[in-house]
């Protein structure tokens, strides 16, 4: 006879009534404790809940009752690298791999562990081996081409890189439309809709290829952005026409030969480490936001912004992010400096009013207020988010926090420099979790900074 329960568990699954499912199948595995198919769903649902070891426990579960299987020990490693269990991860997709030696994933899995412990040479000859199994595979392609962007190997990187197109399409555009997907055909003449994609960093740092795409003889470039950039971006070089997301543009297809999103511009411009269009700034703050917002930082003192999280929603924010402002004591002991507060959303309990700490969030409405603030700042400080990209591209100074685990592609490994932006310095955590190491080296640079002399 069917079980009820993981008939209808499935059904809610299928429908990605996550919570709905994991209800049903727990009440399901109280009767059924050893059901595979409810303990496969509970695990899925439990993940996507973010009920990490719930999920865990389903996947080893279901692992000890199915030793032959490679598919809970590979689930189970995914869910044991977030919890941070890296040791026993790895000996799960080893295990998986043992199990399923041609399973082109599990390999993939593997290598995406080995790189976020640093461990490149294993990493990049997993990802190597999962494309000589599956040479289609859009995800091993991908994480080869960003490990090998953040070793700095940009001619294959950015080629492996076109790979997410396929992962995850950023758009969609109908097949039959007019205008084509742009593979680099000659543009004289013609005329370019760029897309957005990814996060609001990655439209800042990406936005200065828009003039190398002018030069390539466009007729008329279009750009397309989130509508809190669409005021900052409204004076970039090389668009002739803006739009933002949620503006109407009916016909915006057929009014275009090509259409591209910003993050194929690189691999485009066959960009190198050294090739890097670099002519910082390449945004600019808005004169009028700036007069209206400068009574907001007037006072003596050098002037230092602070961001200490990022969007909580990002894949990896739990380490990227600090946990809460405290972390950063050491900094007001520092004489001569008043700080500024560009956290948004602003923090849910109101910042201690023993700080020399002045809270900008209130004037924070789009990128072009940040950028207004940021042009009356000396320095900003900043862990691994958009702002620091804004920073970045304004050419105001910026010293960004970057976590060990999982350190973005496009800071590359190990640098204290960065050939994206001159002005920004990287101070890396040494292990993960360890922020105290950071914040002490944060504390002498910045007293050695406030003494020098005024930029």
């Amino acid at each position: 006879m069917d079980n009820p329960f993981l008939t209808r568990a499935e059904m809610l699954f299928f429908q990605a009534r996550h919570a709905d499912a994991l209800r049903t199948a727990r009440m399901g595995l109280a009767l059924f404790p050893d059901d595979a198919g409810l303990l496969e769903i509970a695990g899925h649902c439990a993940a996507v809940l973010d009920e990490v070891d719930a999920a865990e426990a389903c996947w080893a579960r279901l692992a000890a009752l199915c030793p032959d299987a490679a598919e809970p020990r590979n689930e189970r490693a995914i869910l044991l690298g977030r919890l941070g269990r890296v040791e026993e991860a790895e000996a799960e997709y080893r295990a998986a791999i043992e199990r399923a030696p041609g399973w082109a994933s599990a390999h993939s899995n593997l290598g995406t562990l080995l790189a976020d412990l640093a461990r490149d040479g294993e990493a990049e000859a997993c990802f190597r081996h999962a494309l000589a199994l599956d040479p289609d595979s859009a995800v091993a392609a991908k994480n080869l081409g960003q490990l090998l962007l953040a070793l700095g190997r940009f001619d294959e990187g950015w080629a492996l890189h076109e790979s997410r197109l396929r992962e995850t399409p950023p758009v969609s555009v109908p097949a039959g439309a007019p205008c084509r997907f742009w593979q680099g055909e000659p543009l004289a003449g013609k005329s370019v809709l760029v897309l957005p994609e990814q996060g609001l960093g990655d439209e800042i740092q990406f936005s200065r290829y828009l003039p190398w795409l002018k030069a390539q003889g466009a007729a008329r470039v279009t750009l397309v952005c989130r509508g809190a950039q669409k005021a900052l971006f409204a004076g970039l070089a090389g668009v002739d026409r803006l739009l933002g997301l949620e503006d109407e543009a009916d016909g915006l297809l057929e009014a275009h030969d090509y259409w591209t999103v910003l993050l194929s511009l690189p691999f485009r411009a066959a960009t190198r480490a050294d090739s890097i269009p670099a002519q910082v700034p390449y945004l600019h703050p808005d004169p009028q936001r700036q007069a209206a917002l400068a009574p907001r930082l007037a006072g003596a003192g050098r002037k230092v912004g602070l961001v200490w999280q990022g969007n909580p929603a990002h894949s990896n924010d739990r380490d990227r992010s600090l946990p809460d402002l405290s972390i950063l004591a050491p900094l007001w002991a520092v004489p001569g400096l008043r700080f500024f507060s560009l956290q948004v959303p602003a923090p849910a309990q109101a910042l201690p009013g023993n700080l020399p700490l002045t809270d900008l969030a209130p004037h924070l409405h789009d990128f072009a207020d940040t950028a207004a603030l940021l042009a009356g700042l000396d320095l900003l400080i900043s862990v691994d988010t958009s702002c620091a990209h804004l920073a970045g591209a304004l050419g105001v100074p910026c010293w960004l926090l970057l976590p060990a685990w999982r350190s973005d592609w496009r800071w590359l490994r190990e640098r204290g420099d960065s050939p994206w932006y001159p002005r920004t310095r990287l101070f890396r955590q040494p292990r993960r979790g360890e922020w105290g190491a950071v914040v002490a080296d944060l504390g002498r640079a910045l007293a050695e900074w406030a003494a020098g002399p005024s930029a």
